[in-house]
């Protein structure tokens, strides 16, 4: 049965696929709003350490406050679930624990957070939903294959740029295509030095966090996309923090190739962006050397060849992502999941920081980050971005230098800092043949 079909038939008969939610922020509170107009689907229990912000957008649908209960306790959360009621609570791991609850979406950007939301959910055979690409690109090979083993699914949400890359590359290789670009349009030049003071007043404008702000004018949520987009696929970055240049629609399949024919790239098969037009879009650069085919795509328009761009001219972030949840509730289907470490976003100062310094999190005045390929990381010690929180400078760090494990005390309470120790074991083990 086609989707849509599915989820109209589970509204029809009044049993909707139940969802929790954690981090009730932007994204958070627009998906609220989005699955009470979508059918088939309802999200009843929300987590967040601010109760007032889902209380408000539940009563801003008109849900009475006799229908909404807050609450930490098991028992009484799945009890008032039964009836229908909506749940509002300071426990996120709450959420992992309530049977009426088929999938849990994690949206608060938080490494530390997802980690533990993604385990719990998984200890306990539920699917989680990740648009929290922060936690995958750290720990998600190993929630994955954890997931698996459990019998539960671990993806990544549709909607952002990585599940968006990935169709256009599925669809490519289906048909035969080589992929030689995988990438995603940036509506601004990278500015290294945006923290949360100088994005201040644009984020108040925008009624945004400023921190998230801060991290997305840094660049960090460009490479964090685009490294998942990487695990996903294999393909690689072709230079620490990817080329990005400003390139207009209609010049793409001339720049995103290989040098030998006149574009940027030392090889095929890379993930990389554009501050041109094609923002808020994605797009593939494909080609294949058969003749006939390069005949065929001439035909319905592609061009000459021999190569093509393919693009989605949109990703909708949070407003797509309860498809994710649908498809891995009625089809164990995956959005988008790392296949292997192929590449590492990791930290580099923002600042000076000296001996003694705590370095903060991601948007914060201390670090912005940049994707490398795995093993240049690895081989460098360069920390990855999501255990960098927290850590105690050691030695004097300048302005522009990576964050190394030789420089840095790292939180080993944290529990992404343990789960991410599981992860590298894990990576060892395969590497050396292991089951």
């Amino acid at each position: 049965m086609e989707l849509l079909k599915h989820l109209e038939n589970l509204d029809r008969i009044h049993n909707p696929i139940r969802i929790g939610l954690v981090g009730c922020g932007q994204m958070g509170s627009g998906m609220i709003h989005l699955a009470s107009r979508a059918p088939g689907i309802i999200i009843q229990a929300i987590a967040d350490i601010e109760i007032s912000r889902p209380i408000h957008e539940l009563l801003s649908l008109g849900i009475s406050k006799d229908q909404i209960i807050i609450t930490n306790q098991e028992n009484q959360a799945e009890d008032w679930l039964r009836k229908g009621k909506f749940i509002v609570t300071e426990d996120a791991l709450l959420l992992s624990k309530l049977p009426s609850l088929l999938a849990v979406i994690e949206a608060t950007g938080n490494t530390e957070i997802g980690a533990k939301v993604a385990w719990h959910c998984i200890l306990n055979q539920k699917n989680i939903v990740m648009l929290n690409v922060e936690t995958d690109v750290t720990v998600g090979y190993f929630l994955n294959q954890m997931a698996d083993k459990a019998g539960c699914i671990y993806t990544v949400a549709a909607g952002d740029e990585p599940a968006v890359c990935k169709m256009l590359y599925d669809f490519s290789r289906s048909l035969g295509f080589e992929v030689v670009t995988l990438g995603k349009g940036k509506n601004n030049i990278i500015d290294y030095e945006a923290t949360p003071d100088s994005c201040a007043e644009e984020a108040k404008r925008k009624n945004m966090n400023p921190k998230m702000l801060a991290s997305f004018k840094d660049g960090t949520k460009t490479m964090v996309e685009m490294a998942a987009v990487s695990n996903a696929t294999g393909l690689l970055p072709d230079i620490p923090g990817m080329h990005g240049p400003k390139v207009e629609f209609e010049d793409l399949e001339k720049v995103f190739i290989p040098q030998k024919d006149g574009g940027i790239l030392s090889k095929s098969g890379c993930v990389d962006y554009s501050t041109g037009a094609i923002a808020p879009g994605v797009f593939a650069i494909i080609t294949t050397d058969e003749p006939r085919i390069q005949n065929d795509l001439a035909f319905v328009s592609m061009g000459n060849g021999p190569y093509y761009k393919l693009v989605r001219p949109f990703h909708l972030c949070n407003i797509e992502t309860p498809l994710a949840v649908a498809e891995a509730v009625i089809y164990k289907e995956k959005t988008v999941v790392p296949k292997g470490m192929y590449s590492e976003v990791t930290a580099v100062a923002k600042r000076n920081l000296n001996p003694g310094d705590i370095i903060g999190g991601i948007g914060s005045a201390d670090v912005f980050h940049r994707i490398y390929t795995y093993q240049e990381a690895k081989k460098n010690n360069y920390v990855p971005m999501g255990i960098c929180q927290g850590a105690k400078v050691l030695k004097p760090i300048l302005k522009g230098e990576n964050i190394s494990y030789d420089n840095v005390a790292l939180n080993q309470d944290a529990f992404v800092y343990q789960l991410r120790k599981l992860q590298d074991s894990l990576i060892e083990v395969n590497k050396n043949g292991g089951e």
